[in-house]
């Protein structure tokens, strides 16, 4: 026989990182609730483990509070089962009693800048309905595709992709102008449902999948810890790509307007500054892809000086429109359209 004495200074030591494990479970309750330490009233300690006087130590010390110790752990634990159980046969006719199934991970699309669009929230209760409007990036566009992603992250690469499919027959109008409408739909077995639809038109299309699928517990929260622990690049990611996606569409808006009405409204120097305002924005989208505060702060810096350096000819722009529309009418006939109702 092997004689061991173990110490209770010991067995917390040998325990520590399994009790430590324990915390990580209660964070993620708390930040899916929405809540603060501070907003809970009060921590009820059931299961044998819990007897063990450095777990009690660690609760307390994570809600700083005592927990409640009154209750026998392990008669808890058989009663909540058995309840459970009740339920979940049929028997149980009291009320407040409801089990719900939810979403493991959010579902959403993606968008430009290879940004993830959340349409259906983690821990969304099934069955569930959702509807978002989005609209076309390029002037003339008749097509949109739809990729359709799975989880936390904001990166579309860093997502699980369920599915694809492309909407067709847009009317080609200016970018921005077109509506689409595209509704997730998760039924009661959990199969999801994505549509998109043109408002104008009605023209749809549509796909649908099981987002389970080749999904298992081990696999959703490798995805929810990973999002945890990356939430703070991954916002800064999302926030370069959002201000990247802003300037490119400031440069394509500038540079048609001076094909269009450059030369007749510019002289060559202003539009050799409004040129020179695209190229520095242009090289700092090109060379700052690291999500830094610095380059962050630069392209949003440069957005601002091109969009300032082009006020003057958007106002000019605006004013030959104007004289166009009102040539060749009288100043009656003007004030009697603009009475109309």
């Amino acid at each position: 026989a092997v004689g061991l004495t173990l110490t209770r200074e010991l067995f917390a030591a040998l325990t520590a990182d399994l009790v430590a494990r324990t915390l990580k479970p209660m964070r993620i309750a708390l930040r899916d609730a929405g809540l603060a330490i501070a907003d809970v009233q009060g921590v009820v300690l059931v299961g044998g483990s819990t007897r063990m006087p450095q777990v009690r130590a660690a609760v307390a010390g994570f809600f700083k509070r005592e927990p409640l110790t009154d209750l026998d752990p392990d008669q808890v634990v058989a009663i909540g089962a058995a309840m459970q159980a009740n339920v979940l046969a049929g028997n149980s006719k009291t009320d407040g009693w409801l089990l719900l199934d939810v979403s493991p991970l959010s579902l959403g699309l993606e968008t430009i800048g290879g940004l993830v669009e959340k349409i259906i929230p983690r821990n969304s209760t099934i069955p569930v309905a959702r509807a978002q409007d989005f609209t076309t990036f390029k002037d003339g566009q008749t097509a949109m595709s739809v990729h359709v992603l799975q989880g936390e992250r904001e990166l579309v690469s860093d997502c699980r992709s369920l599915a694809r499919f492309e909407l067709r027959g847009i009317p080609p109008m200016v970018a921005g102008a077109a509506r689409i409408r595209v509704t997730f739909q998760i039924d009661a077995d959990g199969l999801l449902s994505v549509s998109a639809r043109e408002q104008s038109t009605g023209i749809e299309a549509a796909v649908m999948v099981k987002p389970s699928y080749g999904l298992d517990d081990s696999r959703i929260a490798s995805m929810l810890e990973d999002s945890y622990k990356l939430a703070g690049a991954d916002m800064k990611m999302r926030m370069l790509r959002e201000a990247q996606v802003s300037a490119r569409q400031l440069i394509d808006a500038t540079e048609a307007a001076l094909a269009d009405a450059g030369e007749a409204l510019l002289s060559p120097p202003e539009r050799m500054l409004v040129t020179s305002h695209i190229y520095m924005l242009a090289d700092i989208i090109e060379t700052g892809s690291e999500a830094s505060d610095e380059n962050i702060a630069a392209l949003k810096s440069a957005t601002e000086s091109l969009n300032d350096a082009t006020q003057e000819f958007a106002a000019r722009r605006m004013n030959a429109s104007v004289q166009r529309a009102l040539s060749g009418h009288r100043i009656d006939q003007i004030a009697d359209q603009l009475s109309q109702p």
